[in-house]
């Protein structure tokens, strides 16, 4: 691994009226606000932000291989972005989720949640004694060791499991998923205990980092809605919601349904480890089952819809709102009068609006009343940054459709 530079070692100028979203704290500046470099900084390397007049702004990462061009850091001109600073905005993270009453032994939490801890490109999961490291930026990439060893410290854990995504690391020039471990080799796969149900987590090459920890509370929330109900859970992955509408919700009776055969089987997995007779899984295509659903004239009084990402840019946000349209359209169509809809989208570039009137165009064409009960984002171990509003990005609508 490259050791990256700790002091700054050119400064990067931005174009006449670009500074004021980097004085508000903004971390991302792209090439396209970049007027020239003083100084060859290599990829990796500290670098000071100033604004067009010379005066210091920022302190970030360089990365000449991105369009992203600087990550930032710090604001303060007098902080170094050496492995006491990664220290104290490590420890400044986990010091929120002690708050926030997640550090059972036996549970997972999200430790650090890149930008809206300031520790843009770095997601941390916790899966009991064993860590997941999600690498998005390589200024994170070149500082990994030190990174590793300073979440070994923190977080006491037996393994730490790095794992990159291969559409980041394109961008990004980063380097391929490697393992670390602290104590002993990480496992594939780790149990936990999440509101009292046990699920297994495929860190090594699930989803994200092997689990939907964002939708903790939200799957909490809405098995609250479905005693005795007939339930359709569609994306399931491995059984997060059908699980918590069986045991926390007292479901009559649940059908998960996931594209994936392997998530399939880790879902009936977990219903076996937890004793569950109420819900049952199958591998299918989720808009195929829809319209199979809708044709045999099927009737739910739930629907879950947690797809995954329809769009990584705005530009793919007509197309992405047309799918998601035509999974809640369907869905309401299976629903009975008064039944539940839970739907959600983890599409950043869809607005919370963007979502909104995408149901209100369902409702229309459906001819039936759509009643928004909850609106929820993801669990609060995902903070939002008021400085980074690209950090919100999950929404859970909790609907009744008469």
């Amino acid at each position: 691994m490259t050791h990256a530079t700790e002091q700054a070692t050119a400064r990067v100028q931005l174009r006449p009226g670009k500074a004021a979203r980097f004085y508000a704290r903004h971390p991302w500046v792209y090439d396209t606000a970049v007027t020239r470099l003083e100084g060859s900084p290599a990829d990796g390397d500290v670098v000071e932000l100033i604004n067009d007049k010379g005066r210091f702004v920022a302190r970030g990462v360089f990365n000449g291989r991105s369009r992203l061009m600087v990550r930032l850091y710090s604001w303060d001109e007098g902080e170094p972005l050496d492995e006491a600073f990664w220290r104290r905005r490590i420890e400044q993270a986990i010091a929120l989720r002690r708050r926030l009453g997640y550090g059972d032994a036996a549970g997972a939490e999200r430790l650090v949640f890149s930008e809206a801890d300031g520790l843009s490109g770095l997601v941390v999961d916790r899966y009991a004694k064993h860590l997941v490291v999600q690498v998005n930026a390589l200024a994170i990439e070149r500082r990994l060791e030190t990174i590793a060893q300073v979440l070994r410290e923190l977080a006491t854990c037996e393994s730490i499991t790095v794992r990159t995504d291969e559409a980041i690391s394109k961008h990004e020039g980063i380097e391929a998923q490697r393992t670390f471990s602290a104590d002993a080799q990480a496992p594939a796969v780790v149990t936990i205990i999440e509101h009292g149900i046990r699920y297994q987590v495929d860190i090594a090459t699930g989803h994200k980092t092997g689990w939907y920890l964002d939708q903790r509370e939200n799957r909490r929330a809405a098995a609250a809605y479905l005693r005795e109900a007939r339930v359709l859970d569609l994306f399931c992955y491995t059984g997060g919601f059908s699980m918590a509408a069986a045991m926390l919700g007292q479901a009559r009776e649940v059908l998960g349904i996931d594209s994936s055969a392997k998530a399939i089987g880790m879902a009936e997995a977990t219903a076996r480890l937890n004793g569950v007779s109420n819900a049952r899984f199958q591998q299918q295509d989720c808009f195929e089952a829809l319209d199979e659903q809708a044709a045999a004239g099927e009737r739910y009084d739930a629907v879950i819809l947690d797809p995954p990402k329809f769009t990584r840019s705005r530009k793919g946000i007509d197309e992405a709102l047309r799918a998601y349209h035509r999974i809640n359209r369907l869905a309401v169509e299976l629903l009975v009068p008064g039944g539940i809809l839970v739907t959600c989208s983890c599409s950043g570039s869809v607005t919370r609006e963007d979502f909104f009137d995408m149901l209100s165009g369902v409702a229309q064409k459906a001819r039936r009343t759509i009643q928004v009960l909850e609106q929820r984002g993801a669990a609060p171990d995902h903070p939002v940054s008021t400085a980074c509003p690209e950090s919100e990005y999950l929404k859970c609508f909790i609907c009744r459709v008469l």
